[in-house]
């Protein structure tokens, strides 16, 4: 399809713009000589791959004052650009601190006998907790073996017969004397049958024979018995079952009395043994709270001391079932260790990379039950990252740490208070799974998170906590100056990957292209990348390439290619935009003049590629008061950043031509073919020459794109991305075919930042493409016309057949058409 072309109309009259020089192929792109890194100490030497941290002075130094401030509160925030090194950077540097000296300790759960639902929490010195918990092995042992044997000595079963005998024979005594009077009075004792039980009562005896008073009654009723005879018996049948209950109550004292003296015994023969094995173990431990545990423990013991005779009995077959084998484990003697430093020699360092919450804050887990039922105990606790890394380190993702329930919360309380809680249940369950409350450990650890800089802003303006317990932040670049020592640090990185992933050797052209792809990575010639996950990435798919060749080394052609497989493998959005353009569906013009018709140039980032794209941008004008119209804003489609650099516009036009008349003008500006958002100020340049073009009538040359943001000055101001913008407008142009006369206009402030593709390089080398770079919308608009753009005389006038006398001869005819057309509606 071929594009009717626009022609320039004739402007005879209108004054020449100076001729403009084009930046030179040196200005667009910076070389790598192959020769200069031969000189370089690090390739001429051959020194081993560095494995130092590479361009983050800054950030490192954050991190030493971060990690060896002992003081509460200096925990590390990790911000910066995925692939810069951060990871790899905690991981290095932490080395350096696992040999500093360090009070690690064990931490364990115990019984409580006190409070059974709620563990105790001992901290001991390295080592000490598996001695705590062998020791309480052993101490059970003794008391299970201990006890049975004094129970069974002869002593023990000698002086037990003596107190039972004694207090039996009390018994006896006294039943015997109630026996006497009973009899004395005429009665007896007999035993009655009583459900399941047999106990006395007392019964008359009549004949020679106990009678129940029933039968006393019948003889009453035969007259055999006198019914004075029957009251006075009924009465002392009423005082003897008084006096007996009181027997009885005596005998049960007797009783009481008996496993007062058998406790009293147990004290005097049974204690002792156990007071020795109990203080054995005390005496290793300088620490009160083991104390306490030992003296409950003590305690227990001596409150439940048949518990341990009876498993004596245990040694012959039992008939007991699962459950209640269970209840006879002694559970409660355990030691459950839940970190045991005993064989640590350094520092611990824990990076959780699955920071769940039961991961960071420990778990109680829990057993079913033949029956069904869930059960847990201090037993089953589980240590998270948090008490492994308790006198250490503990990195972790921020992002990761944010979005798991519960974690975050819980997280800066623990670093607030110094108390880490183990909780028996997930907050994402809602509900706790068992009513164990575990007592909380005092910790002191150093927290490393690694997160983006925008989560790091977010969290410091709306979370208060966050600034308290975070306040080191270490912030790592993208980029380094592109020095002689960076690049022998790039060498010696492309080194050390070869060697540990035992790569082919790189010669010199390679390396120069991986430092080139560096630089470009940057965005700046004088910049070169920091974001060495990609550079390594590059280092690997050259190594591929080389191998597809059966090369022996890596060249610089293997590099190139890995680096154009590396764009071909994500531009299939960009390769759509091209064609779109070449069958012109998209309308942009590379050759010709069109009034009031510019190519800007944008930039569409899907992610993982970047590249530009030309955009026609057109300007009405007319009479009117509305200034200048942002098409994108009407439709709601206009950013931010794009509508300030609409309104920029209109103070640039009203300094420059509003100064002796008022602005009556409209000007219409949009994205033709725009159907999503715009955003940005980079076009705003590129709307004022637009606009001037429609004011003044002199066409714009379709063979030149722009961009460059502008302030009211009308100086041209930086823009990002100038790479990608440059290459957009190229590859349009290099698809129909260069002509020699097509080019793009930057701000000058961007020529530091060129690092054009070797394709884009040679062409303007050869003169097929050309880069021009202005201060001014002046520099801009003479570029673009040809003309003139014409300087403000003494008198306020512009000079005469240039852009801006255009321009200003149009909008007087505009101020003095509305001042006609207001008077006549007057």
């Amino acid at each position: 399809m071929k594009r009717p072309r626009a022609t320039r109309p004739k402007a005879p009259t209108l004054q020449s713009a100076r001729t403009y020089r084009s930046l030179t192929a040196d200005q667009l792109r910076w070389q790598c000589d192959p020769k200069t890194l031969r000189s370089l100490a690090a390739f001429k030497a051959k020194l081993p791959a560095r494995r130092e941290i590479i361009g983050q002075e800054r950030a490192l130094r954050a991190l030493r004052v971060g990690l060896e401030m002992a003081h509460p509160g200096f925990n590390i925030f990790v911000t910066g650009l995925s692939g810069t090194g951060r990871t790899t950077t905690i991981k290095r540097m932490l080395q350096e601190f696992e040999g500093k000296k360090a009070s690690l300790r064990d931490h364990c759960y115990v019984h409580s006998f006190k409070q059974p639902d709620m563990p105790v929490a001992l901290s001991l010195p390295a080592g000490q907790g598996r001695g705590l918990r062998m020791d309480m092995e052993g101490l059970l042992r003794d008391l299970l073996k201990d006890i049975p044997s004094v129970y069974e000595s002869q002593r023990y079963q000698r002086q037990r017969r003596m107190v039972v005998q004694h207090f039996q024979d009390r018994q006896k005594s006294v039943l015997q004397a109630f026996e006497r009077r009973v009899k004395e009075e005429g009665f007896d004792l007999v035993q009655v049958q009583v459900g399941s039980m047999m106990r006395p009562e007392v019964v008359p005896v009549v004949n020679g024979s106990p009678s129940s008073l029933e039968q006393v009654e019948e003889l009453v009723r035969k007259e055999e018995v006198t019914r004075e005879a029957f009251a006075q018996m009924r009465d002392k049948l009423a005082e003897l079952e008084k006096q007996m209950a009181l027997v009885f109550r005596e005998l049960r004292n007797i009783e009481k009395r008996l496993q007062e003296s058998l406790g009293e015994l147990e004290e005097k023969m049974v204690m002792p043994a156990v007071d020795s094995l109990v203080e054995t173990v005390k005496a290793a431990y300088d620490d009160t709270k083991v104390r306490d545990y030992l003296e409950e423990v003590r305690t227990y013991v001596r409150e439940n001391l048949d518990r341990f005779r009876q498993q004596q009995l245990q040694a012959t077959p039992s008939n007991k079932t699962d459950e209640e084998e269970a209840e006879d484990d002694f559970r409660e003697f355990t030691v459950n260790v839940l970190v045991d430093n005993s064989e640590t020699k350094r520092v611990p360092i824990v990076v959780e990379t699955n920071p769940r919450y039961k991961n960071l804050f420990g778990t109680a887990e829990r057993e079913l039950e033949r029956g069904g039922v869930w059960r847990t105990d201090f037993t089953k606790i589980k240590p998270g990252a948090l008490l492994r890394a308790d006198g250490g380190y503990l990195v972790l993702n921020a992002l990761d740490a944010l979005v798991e329930p519960g974690v975050w919360q819980d997280l800066k309380r623990t670093l607030r208070t110094g108390k880490l809680d183990v909780q028996s249940g997930e907050p994402a369950l809602g509900v706790a799974t068992t009513g164990m409350k575990p007592e909380p450990f005092d910790i002191s650890l150093k927290v490393i998170i690694i997160g983006d800089t925008d989560l790091y802003h977010l969290l410091w303006h709306r979370d208060d906590d966050f600034k308290k317990i975070f306040k080191i932040r270490a912030d790592f670049d993208f980029e380094m100056p592109r020095t002689n020592d960076a690049l022998a640090k790039y060498v010696s990185f492309v080194r050390m990957v070869g060697e540990d992933e035992k790569l082919r050797a790189f010669d010199a052209s390679a390396l120069a292209q991986i430092v080139e792809f560096g630089v470009r990575l940057a965005g700046s010639r004088k910049k070169i990348s920091t974001r060495f996950n990609i550079v390594a990435d590059v280092v690997r798919e050259a190594h591929y390439w080389s191998g597809k060749d059966h090369a022996h080394t890596v060249t610089g052609e293997h590099v190139e290619q890995a680096i154009a497989e590396r764009i071909y493998r994500v531009r299939l959005v960009e390769q759509k935009i091209h064609d779109l353009i070449n069958k012109g569906v998209i309308l942009i013009d590379t050759e010709g003049h069109a009034l009031g018709q510019v190519n800007g140039l944008s930039v569409y980032d899907t992610g993982e590629h970047a590249f530009g794209k030309p955009s026609r941008i057109t300007a009405k004008t007319s009479l009117g008061r509305s200034g200048v119209i942002n098409i994108e804003r009407e439709a709601d489609l206009s950013g931010p950043s794009h509508t300030k650099g609409v309104a920029i516009l209109s103070g640039f036009f009203r300094d420059r031509f509003a100064q002796d008349k008022p602005l009556v003008m409209d000007a219409s500006i949009t994205f033709e073919q725009s159907y999503g958002g715009v955003d940005g100020d980079s076009a705003s340049s590129t709307e004022i020459y637009a606009i001037l073009s429609a004011l003044s009538g002199v066409p714009i040359r379709q063979e030149i794109a722009v961009t460059g943001s502008v302030n009211q000055n009308g100086e041209v101001q930086p823009i990002g991305g100038v790479n990608e913008k440059i290459e957009g407008f190229f590859d349009t142009c290099r698809l129909r075919g260069l002509t020699g006369t097509q080019g793009v206009i930057i701000p000058i402030q961007n020529i530091d930042e060129l690092m054009l593709r070797e394709d884009a390089y040679t062409a303007v080398r050869r003169k097929q493409f050309h880069i021009f770079a202005v201060s001014t919308v002046d520099e801009g608009i003479e570029i673009l016309t040809g003309v003139k753009a014409g300087r403000r005389r003494p008198d306020g006038s512009f000079e005469p057949r240039t852009i801006n006398a255009l321009a200003d001869d149009r909008l007087r005819r505009y101020a003095e058409t509305w001042r006609s057309f207001e008077g006549g509606r007057r």
